[in-house]
């Protein structure tokens, strides 16, 4: 078993950074592709970014690219995603996940955080 919890969240004005932070606990981190995704009222869960278990490779939805930086420290057991010039369609509640390989789609990864809410205002 996996525990993910996220922190960073909140509420910021157009044009604003964040930084999202998620502890995971139990198995060995570095054993994980993490991932972020979000998801906004009424719509879908949807993938932000990837990170494979050594950091060496990352993605991104085309919508973030050039704005988002997902990073991780195996060592703290952490995973993070730095957003810069936030958007008020970045509105949602980010959730970071985990799984055995890094995929865009929800159903690759077994252990969910509980996410963070990010409100961006215009």
């Amino acid at each position: 078993q996996v525990q993910l919890v996220e922190s960073g969240g909140g509420l910021v004005q157009a044009g604003d950074s964040l930084r999202l932070s998620c502890v995971a606990s139990g198995r060995t981190f570095s054993n994980y592709a993490m991932a972020w995704f979000r998801q906004a009222p009424g719509k879908e869960r949807d993938y932000v970014a990837t990170i494979s278990r050594n950091g060496g490779i990352t993605t991104y939805t085309d919508s973030v690219k050039g704005r988002f930086t997902i990073s991780r420290d195996n060592g703290k057991y952490t995973v993070y995603l730095q957003m810069n010039s936030l958007k008020p369609d970045d509105t949602a509640v980010y959730y970071c996940a985990a799984g055995g390989i890094a995929t865009t789609q929800t159903s690759s990864y077994a252990y969910w955080g509980q996410g963070t809410q990010v409100t961006v205002s215009s």
